[in-house]
């Protein structure tokens, strides 16, 4: 029997903001929130649920890859799709379980090194915590032991496979260059691969130097190398046919082809990537020439019959072993003609210094409170998944020396954060693309910036210039960029937060909230907040609130009373102030000198009372600046709307008659047909019952007009619309029926076909195909909506 398997290394580098624990808006990534969201629905949403066309090209089944691939997805990636992914979060969970059914009980999920650090380039405390953390994640979540790791950038020593091997990991999966040497385990004669290259064909036995050994699956790199830039999902009958060809001529028995390439491959580098997947497991599935595997099941059947030396300090993505990491060897993205990575020593260099002295102070300071400090961070992992510090103080109540006073908690809690953040910033990443400013170096360095941060703080020790000093030695490519310390101080020093900047954030958005509910408190990111005392001023335009609130750090513990107050003066005028609570007299005494220079002085009253803890708009945190802006927009948007539309309706006529003859209208009378229209489509969409027939009108109007629609975004809200009547038709089938919500959809399906666009309908047709009420499936109307959906009827059979 011969056998398949294809591993996808899904991963992205932690991308959170350590100081509140989310991530932030990128833009790069639009129009989604985060890259992380982007991706997911390019790629790690679409592999749960991935499409199989018939030849009459509509859906005949909707499959799980992740069921019958193997595969690992990074903690730091699981931890956000957790909480803002959870559907694909739950389907990955689903598919490891039905995953062990159909693969003799063993599970396809491997665990993974937690945050992604080159494992050669660590020290042996961190091999062992990063390790220790992937394992505790992966048990947390997958509910068992994993038989596998994958090693991040598949970069390995031995000192790497040791630690592996001494956890009770059974194998991990290289590339066939990293090995150097390898034979029969019942010969005695080593062959070297540079003059006899090995069979990836078959698991290989690793001796390690502790008498402890390790199976090791070495990939079909030319086949990977096919599918991550070559043609082969193009077509899932290419890719099938080309993984059986692998083993072919296999004189042996049992030969399994595998092949390992990044996730992302299927979906997010190229589109239908995971249709091109489905397509071939399927096929692969159902048909007598092999049998789907996981490595754990074909381990087990067939142990390794051949033994092999490893060839150190090498990985999949570097010619030059690890160079990658820690020097400008040639490797790079290729984006960049020109550029050069002499910043990549530097920057190792700048963390490396850093991290001497975070480590030092840990295990110093660590021993004064943990019984022992290492054991502690390899334990740490265990909070990862409480969102209270209830949990956490059950942790250092196993973890301490003796029972801690409240301010010793803290202080434990701080020095695991910090220790958290110097493992983060070794985040491969960091190092892999073209330029120091880059978004992934930035990310590295933000925790790098936290750890710095918590040092500083907590040992008294200021050591933030010599940081910079050091980053100051790697080269941007970017002329005004200069270096990493202006990158440093451009880019990351912005990013810190502390209780005033969170008071602040409150403030303002309590000013444009119409009511604050006191004592009732609620969380931002890492913190809690309980407001305690508003009041409110208003005059004119402009409005104002101040008030005390409570703030608690919810990983560590840590509270602050402030006492706040923002002034919003029309626009984008915003001016903020926090301090530290006083006594009430004290407190009471600010409130009136507010109150009384309200708003002609309220500026210098607030210098004088806040000092340099003022913020403005561009103080806040990203989401939140959109959220305020929206709102202050969002009257005089819909103002200047009403008034365009009038200003349309003047020149209908005229409109319609210069479009008859070709004319160009005048760019403001243009600009101003465009608002509205686009305006117009937007709000019938969401109406109650959207006239499609109004839709039409408008979307005629724009043609004799002349004037551009913005037709990616009324798909985007074609699609939100049936995607929520699909919902609510999901949840409540009976009495949607009696409201007509299948008509609706079935129209809105019909007028996205008439106009032949491609409005991405993935949610809508699993909704569609989660359906089982009967008196659903049979109804004509619902039967229409499947072929709408490019639906085989036979789907739910």
């Amino acid at each position: 029997m011969k056998y398949v398997c294809v591993h996808g290394h899904f991963y992205q580098p932690p991308r959170e903001n350590p100081w509140l624990g989310d991530v932030e808006l990128q833009e790069s990534a639009a129009p989604w929130h985060d890259w992380n969201e982007r991706i997911t629905a390019e790629c790690y949403a679409p592999n749960m649920a991935a499409r199989i066309l018939g030849e009459d090209g509509k859906i005949v089944k909707i499959i799980s890859n992740y069921e019958r691939m193997s595969f690992n997805v990074g903690p730091t990636l699981l931890q956000w799709m957790e909480r803002h992914a959870p559907e694909t979060y739950d389907g990955l969970l689903e598919a490891d379980h039905r995953g062990k059914e159909r693969f003799s009980n063993h599970g396809p999920a491997l665990a993974q090194v937690y945050n992604h650090m080159i494992m050669p380039l660590a020290s042996k405390r961190d091999k062992i915590t990063q390790v220790l953390w992937g394992l505790q994640d992966f048990s947390s979540r997958f509910g068992r032991f994993p038989e596998g790791m994958w090693l991040p950038e598949t970069a390995v020593d031995i000192e790497t496979l040791e630690v592996l091997a001494s956890e009770g990991l059974r194998f991990t999966i290289l590339a066939p260059h990293q090995a150097k040497a390898w034979k029969m385990i019942s010969e005695s004669w080593w062959h070297e691969t540079d003059q006899r290259p090995m069979e990836t064909c078959y698991p290989y036995l690793c001796n390690l130097p502790s008498g402890r050994s390790l199976a090791i699956f070495f990939y079909d790199d030319l086949l990977a190398k096919d599918i991550a830039f070559g043609p082969l999902l193009k077509n899932g009958a290419l890719l099938a046919q080309r993984l059986l060809l692998s083993i072919e001529k296999n004189s042996e028995e049992n030969p399994l082809a595998h092949v390992a390439t990044d996730g992302e491959t299927f979906g997010h580098h190229h589109k239908y990537g995971d249709m091109a997947l489905a397509w071939c497991l399927d096929h692969i599935e159902h048909g007598e020439n092999a049998r789907l595997t996981v490595y754990g099941e074909y381990l087990e059947k067939f142990p390794p019959r051949r033994e092999v030396r490893i060839r150190q300090n090498t990985s999949w993505s570097c010619v030059h072993g690890v160079k990658r990491w820690y020097e400008d060897c040639g490797c790079h993205s290729g984006l960049h003609p020109g550029w050069n990575q002499k910043w990549r020593q530097p920057l190792r260099a700048a963390l490396d210094w850093l991290r001497e002295k975070i480590d030092g102070f840990y295990e110093k300071e660590g021993a004064f409170l943990f019984s022992d400090p290492w054991k502690t961070r390899d334990l740490y992992v265990q909070c990862f998944f409480y969102d209270s510090t209830t949990g956490r103080h059950e942790f250092l109540r196993s973890s301490s020396l003796r029972n801690l006073s409240t301010e010793e908690k803290v202080r434990a809690l701080k020095l695991l954060e910090m220790e958290r953040s110097a493992m983060f910033m070794y985040t491969s990443c960091g190092w892999f693309f073209d330029e120091i400013s880059g978004l992934e170096a930035l990310q590295i360095l933000l925790y790098a910036y936290h750890a710095l941060t918590s040092l500083e703080e907590l040992s008294g020790e200021k050591i933030k210039d010599d940081f910079i000093d050091l980053l100051e030695r790697a080269p941007s490519n970017i002329e005004e960029f200069k270096n990493g310390g202006r990158i440093f101080d451009f880019f990351v020093a912005p990013s810190h937060v502390d209780f005033l900047r969170v008071g602040g954030h409150y403030a303002v958005q309590a000013l444009f909230q119409e009511k604050v509910t006191e004592s009732e408190s609620f969380s931002l990111c890492n913190y809690r907040i309980k407001p305690e005392r508003s009041l409110f001023l208003e005059e004119g335009r402009e409005n104002l609130v101040m008030g005390e609130a409570s703030l608690s750090h919810v990983l560590t513990g840590e509270d602050k009373r402030v006492f706040f107050s923002a002034c919003h003066r029309g626009d984008h005028k915003v001016l903020c102030g926090v301090r530290a609570a006083s006594d009430q007299e004290e407190i009471s005494t600010w409130e009136r000198s507010i109150q009384t220079h309200f708003p002609q002085k309220i500026e210098s009253v607030f210098v004088e009372l806040f000092g340099h803890r003022t913020y403005s708009l561009r103080h806040l945190f990203k989401d939140g600046q959109r959220q305020i802006m929206h709102f202050v927009m969002e009257r005089d948007v819909a103002r200047i709307e009403n008034y365009l539309k009038s200003v349309v309706r003047d020149y209908d006529d005229l409109l319609t008659f210069m479009g008859l003859i070709r004319m160009p209208l005048p760019e403001a009378l243009s600009g101003a047909a465009e608002v509205v229209l686009n305006g117009d489509l937007r709000r019938i969409i969401w109406e109650a019952e959207p006239d499609l027939e109004q839709v039409e009108k408008r979307l005629d109007q724009a043609f004799a007009w002349q004037v551009e629609i913005n037709i990616g975004e009324l798909q985007h809200h074609l699609r939100g619309r049936i995607e929520k009547e699909m919902a609510f038709l999901s949840e409540q089938a009976e009495r949607n029926l009696q409201q007509g919500y299948l008509v609706r959809i079935e129209k809105m399906l019909g007028f996205v076909r008439r106009h032949h666009w491609d409005v991405n309908l993935w949610k809508a047709q699993n909704i569609y195909a989660s359906i089982s009420d009967p008196n659903i499936l049979e109804h004509p109307v619902f039967k229409h909506i499947g072929n709408l959906l490019n639906m085989r009827l036979g789907l739910h059979k």
